[in-house]
C-alpha cells in the first residue's frame, strides 16, 4: 500500500509524472490488455481500448480520491471504455450488444493473434450468451482469478452477488457447452 501511494504520488507531482507513468504501464499494461481483450475479443480493438484507458488514467490521475486501489480504479475505467467500445461498434454495424459479441467471436478464427483450439472458441460463445455482468464476473475471475473483494471494487458492488453471478454463469456456460 505505500508503495501505491508513493506511485500516486509521484503520477501527479509534475516533474515525475512521465516517469510514474511509464512505471505505472509497465506494471498494468499486461493485466488491463487481457481484460480488456476477454470484453472486446480482438487484439486491435483490445490495443485500441488499452491505448484510450491509459490515456484518460493519465489525464484523470489527479481525480483518483484514493477511495479504492489504484488497480481497481483502473479496471474500472478499463471497464466502462471496453463496454463503450463494444456499443459504439455494435450500433455502428447495426447490431445488438449480445449480436456483436457473436460477430466479434467469429471473427475471432481470422485474429492472427487468437491461439484458441475449437473449445476456446465455444468457450467464448458460451460467455457470450451471458448477460454483460455475468460475462465481466465470469472473465475476471476465471480467466484472470482476480479475487471477489477487488472484483467489488472494481464493479462497485457485492462479493455476494459477485459469487452468485459467478456460480450462475458457469452453471449457463457447463449447459451451453454440453448440450446437444
Amino acid at each position: 500500500m505505500e508503495q501505491e501511494q508513493e506511485l500516486i504520488q509521484r503520477l501527479i507531482t509534475p516533474n515525475t509524472k512521465e516517469a510514474a507513468f511509464r512505471e505505472l504501464l509497465k506494471l498494468y499494461k499486461e493485466r488491463l490488455y487481457w481484460h480488456i481483450r476477454h470484453i472486446v475479443k480482438s487484439h486491435d480493438d483490445a490495443d485500441d481500448v488499452l491505448q484510450n484507458t491509459f490515456i484518460k488514467v493519465y489525464r484523470s490521475i489527479d481525480k483518483f480520491k484514493g477511495d479504492s486501489k489504484l488497480y481497481s480504479w483502473m479496471y474500472r475505467i478499463a471497464t466502462n471504455e471496453s463496454i463503450t467500445h463494444v456499443n459504439k461498434n455494435a450500433k455502428r454495424l447495426q447490431l445488438s450488444s449480445e449480436d456483436y459479441q457473436q460477430h466479434s467471436i467469429t471473427n475471432l478464427k481470422a485474429d492472427a493473434y487468437f491461439e484458441g483450439e475449437a473449445i476456446q472458441i465455444q468457450l467464448q460463445q458460451a460467455i457470450a450468451t451471458l448477460p454483460e455482468k455475468q460475462q465481466m464476473v465470469f472473465n475476471m475471475k476465471y480467466f484472470q482469478d482476480i479475487k471477489y473483494k477487488d472484483m467489488a471494487e472494481i464493479l462497485e458492488t457485492s462479493e455476494g452477488a459477485l459469487k452468485a453471478s459467478y456460480h450462475i454463469a458457469v452453471k449457463k456456460i457447463e449447459a451451453f457447452l454440453t448440450k446437444d
